[in-house]
């Protein structure tokens, strides 16, 4: 366990909850300024966050210990024992694939006998599928290897993390902040990227983001 990928942890569960890092602490009860990059090291060293911080914010967001240590490493939660593990065969491909005309219909539902699939848990949506992220253009909540299902049925609203495809054949995971008659306005999921402000006739379709395996 690496004290970068703890510190990442942290900021992937805050921007999760639609919090940066001083507002996640604030949520919990802690002083705004302890999870600043700036407290991250100390006199040179690596500082690390107590396990008491991890607790409060943990509760805080009704987060389960579990859903915070696959964000530290990286990989899906193993079911807790005893529980049911209901799942389904879910259409998967890469996000980069997603810009091709074989792989949907005009309503943004999965098409062709291209698709790989994936066993995930079981989703209401019989017309739902996975993405494959790559690259880091969606970090900290999203990183490279990482599984989102999307739902074309799924009802959108602000705030909600979606995918797009423009009629261009652009997709993009963002988040998105309004929808007008003429105007659909995205946030980028990482801070170092613009997010993109696009007319209604320039999106074929959208759909949400309902499950993740970080």
């Amino acid at each position: 366990m690496r004290h970068e990928d703890i510190w990442r942890a942290i900021d992937a569960l805050a921007a999760e909850h639609g919090l940066t890092p001083s507002g996640l602490a604030r949520k919990a009860g802690l002083d705004p300024t302890t999870f600043n990059r700036s407290k991250r090291e100390q006199g040179g060293k690596p500082r690390w966050p107590s396990t008491e911080s991890l607790a409060k914010v943990l509760d805080a967001v009704g987060a389960p210990l579990e859903a915070f240590t696959a964000l530290v490493t990286g990989s899906a939660p193993m079911p807790r024992r005893g529980a049911a593990a209901a799942s389904r065969r879910i259409p998967l491909i890469g996000l980069a694939q997603a810009g091709s005309d074989a792989y949907f219909d005009d309503a943004g539902y999965p098409v062709g006998g291209s698709w790989d699939e994936i066993e995930l848990p079981n989703i209401n949506d019989p017309h739902a599928y996975a993405l494959e992220i790559s690259g880091d253009s969606m970090e900290p909540v999203y990183r490279d290897g990482d599984i989102v299902i999307a739902s074309p049925a799924a009802p959108t609203r602000r705030g909600d993390r979606v995918v797009v495809r423009t009629v261009a054949g652009e997709v993009m995971a963002k988040e998105l902040v309004r929808r007008s008659a003429r105007r659909i306005e995205l946030a980028s999921l990482n801070p170092a990227f613009p997010g993109r402000s696009l007319d209604v006739n320039e999106v074929a379709w959208m759909a949400r983001i309902i499950w993740a395996s970080q």
